[in-house]
């Protein structure tokens, strides 16, 4: 596993069973960790994720944001092992196909903040936005859609955590981005949040234990 995919699925469980008193997130992370770490294809790593989390239901809310971390791993180790066009055969595209419901906008967040990296640039949330995901361009309007309540309130990138709460529960619950407006709108607006801070967002949430556990997550993710 990354250094930063560890430590970001380490911060997601243990901080989610902190919240909500859960005496088994150590065990469930030491299970996680060994399908990340396993060698296996990604088809059978997934089948594994999802067994791990159907034996410890209590963290259920976060299965398909580690769908998302483990398809990261599958990128940034896994693939390393395959054929230099793994990802542009037959084989993958089929897998694609039949996973194409599972995980969450979060990966086009973790696969930005990889770039980001790369490029030695700071995440922002209008970069994000018109030129990763390229919302403004007629082509993308797909994307458009998805994110309409974050484009509709780039503005709460600065707003206190309380404020954003509240925003958040007008979004749409049908949207993709629903339970997500909140941790991603706080991330984009605080990529290296103190203690104190951790405290103030976790206040202000509706979902406590599953906010705290993304925006760990996501600023776990950026910072190792």
């Amino acid at each position: 596993m990354e250094a930063n995919i560890k430590a970001a699925v380490e911060a997601g469980i243990l901080n989610y069973g902190k919240v909500d008193g859960i005496e088994t997130a150590p065990e469930f992370l030491t299970k996680i960790i060994q399908v990340f770490n396993t060698e296996a294809t990604y088809l059978e790593k997934l089948e594994l994720l999802d067994q791990s989390f159907d034996d410890y239901p209590l963290f259920d809310e976060l299965r398909e944001v580690y769908v998302d971390l483990l398809l990261m791993n599958f990128f940034s180790n896994d693939v390393l092992k395959l054929e230099d066009d793994y990802l542009d055969s037959e084989e993958w595209e089929a897998i694609e196909d039949e996973t194409i419901d599972r995980g969450t906008e979060l990966l086009n967040i973790f696969l930005y903040l990889g770039e980001c990296k790369d490029d030695e640039i700071e995440p922002e949330l209008d970069d994000f936005l018109k030129e990763f995901l390229l919302v403004d361009e007629d082509e993308f309007q797909d994307e458009h859609e998805i994110y309409e309540d974050i484009i509709a309130n780039q503005i709460l990138v600065d707003s206190p955590y309380a404020e954003i709460a509240k925003v958040a529960k007008g979004v749409n619950p049908r949207s993709e981005v629903y339970e997500l407006f909140y941790p991603v709108m706080s991330f984009f607006g605080e990529l290296q949040p103190s203690d104190q801070q951790f405290e103030d967002y976790a206040a202000a949430s509706n979902n406590k234990a599953f906010d705290l556990a993304l925006y760990k997550v996501l600023s776990t993710y950026y910072n190792n």
